[in-house]
């Protein structure tokens, strides 16, 4: 019974999603090289699954939706592998840092790349995404962040000052190795890398330096999607 992952893409035929990658990530950990389902934003509503959103990871008669429960899916499903939350307390930090990448490190990333991520999207999916990331932003025009890029580039920067205290200290945000908890934080930066030229971070910054560990998880998995110069 093999694993299908529905996975958002470029025009180009890059995956960006954020969650696409925690999810991409996840099924590496365990061992796992699903099928992939290249989707665009438009064709999400056509998957069938009752999807809204994705990743959508279908397992079976299983159809799970959404990348939190997909990591929960595959640690109950697949117990002898690696865990990718190997305990109640790692588990409550990832539960953390979902919410706060998604609320916060998200928003910050979207305000650096949104304009980049309209150029190579799909002309079908660049309508709707304009209309509803421009109401996001209280009106104002993708093109209009290109300006402030500096600026937000200093606020991200500054932002991760609590995860570069950890990674100046230890490989993983999960320690000695890798877990869910880097996978969660993984997937923003790589957002970044596979549509916008903007460097996030200095070369010599611990989380740029954990991110190219990372890139080259699971035999070069992040790495091997090609990144805008």
């Amino acid at each position: 019974m093999g694993y299908v992952l529905y996975d958002l893409r470029a025009a180009d035929g890059r995956s960006f999603s954020p969650f696409c990658w925690r999810a991409r990530m996840a099924l590496a950990h365990k061992g796992i090289e699903p099928n992939l389902r290249k989707v665009r934003f438009s064709d999400i509503p056509c998957i069938g699954l009752g999807a809204g959103t994705v990743p959508v990871l279908q397992h079976g008669e299983a159809v799970i939706g959404d990348s939190w429960d997909i990591a929960l899916y595959l640690d109950e499903k697949l117990p002898d592998a690696p865990p990718l939350l190997a305990s109640d307390d790692q588990r409550q930090f990832a539960r953390f840092l979902h919410h706060w990448v998604s609320t916060q490190l998200h928003f910050q990333i979207f305000r650096v790349i949104a304009p980049d991520i309209w150029d190579r999207l799909d002309p079908m999916d660049q309508p709707r995404f304009r209309e509803t990331r421009e109401k996001r932003l209280g009106g104002a025009k993708l093109e209009s962040l290109r300006d402030n890029q500096g600026v937000t580039v200093k606020e991200l920067r500054s932002g991760l000052a609590p995860l570069r205290a950890m990674l100046e200290r230890q490989s993983f945000l999960g320690g000695g190795a890798p877990a869910y908890i880097d996978y969660i934080v993984f997937g923003a930066l790589q957002w970044a890398r596979v549509v916008s030229p903007v460097a996030l971070l200095e070369p010599a910054d611990a989380v740029q330096c954990w991110f190219e560990r990372c890139l080259d998880l699971h035999g070069g998995l992040g790495r091997a999607e090609t990144a805008t110069p």
